[in-house]
């Protein structure tokens, strides 16, 4: 089994040491990561500059690939310039924080568990449901102390998670255009109750940009966020974590909203007919 991992917090994050570490007894491991820190970039590639792909060492000895590139782009490139279009499993994560319901639009590591799916890949995101870094990140933001210490990160907790559904992705193959979004608790392994199959949760955040001037007048802003809805009803990927288990959520790539295909057919016979003129 060759199995690409990535990531979007950057090649030498511990989450993604975690993940290869742990998945190493099903096969072969390629980290191909980003060269800097990519949250947030959401299913974005790279076409109007040059992609570099440096091989490193990794602090623990490890082998990796870092690019000037996207987590999308790293898929890619693994998949195409690493491995000569065999991989059996993109692995991507493990993300420092959630990736619970609406999340999903913005993530850069749920893109890249996208883009495998694309490729016709069985792909999994999986990310540590720590809600405690995202206020540091914030604060990181807008040069703003923080004030509160951050408990431990249990990444192996969510390792040994990632390597259970590996293997159960070895087993039973997900359908095309399907891939699996991952979220475990910040939990020690032995607090976890174990495993839910989990639809999306809903997660609203208000947006806060912070406006400053630079030395020459000219003015510049910080974009930010705060949590003000989650919808945590029993069988969300919300719910779930909150409560203490592993959620696991399978995700199409279709968006279609067929519930409106029907009643759209009717809306469209009150539309005028499309004519040359106007009015």
């Amino acid at each position: 089994m060759r199995i690409l991992v990535t990531n979007d917090d950057g090649v030498y994050a511990e989450g993604i040491r975690a993940l290869a570490q742990r998945l190493k007894p099903l096969g072969e491991v390629f980290i191909v990561a980003p060269d800097r820190p990519r949250s947030a970039t959401g299913h974005s590639i790279t076409l109007h500059k040059p992609l570099r792909l440096h091989r490193i060492h990794l602090p623990d000895g490890s082998v990796a690939y870092a690019t000037n590139g996207t987590p999308t782009d790293c898929v890619t490139l693994g998949a195409h310039a690493v491995l000569n279009h065999q991989v059996d499993l993109v692995a991507s994560g493990i993300n420092a924080g959630p990736n619970l319901g609406w999340d999903l639009t913005y993530s850069g590591t749920i893109a890249a568990a996208i883009e495998g799916a694309i490729h016709g890949i069985n792909a999994f995101a999986v990310s540590l449901a720590a809600e405690e870094v995202l206020p540091l990140a914030r604060a990181e933001s807008t040069n703003e102390p923080f004030q509160s210490e951050l408990p431990p990160m249990h990444y192996e907790t969510a390792a040994v998670a990632a390597l259970n559904i590996a293997r159960l992705l070895q087993e039973h193959p997900l359908p095309p255009h399907t891939f699996l979004n991952v979220n475990v608790p910040n939990l020690p392994i032995h607090a976890l109750r174990g495993y839910q199959i989990t639809a999306l949760g809903r997660r609203q955040y208000a947006d806060r940009i912070e406006s400053r001037v630079d030395p020459a007048g000219r003015p510049y802003y910080w974009l930010s966020g705060s949590l003000v809805e989650e919808r945590d009803q029993p069988g969300t990927d919300v719910y779930a974590v909150a409560h203490g288990y592993v959620s696991i959520t399978p995700v199409h790539l279709d968006f279609t909203a067929y519930t409106l295909l029907e009643p759209m057919q009717e809306w469209l016979r009150k539309l005028p007919l499309i004519t040359d003129g106007a009015g």
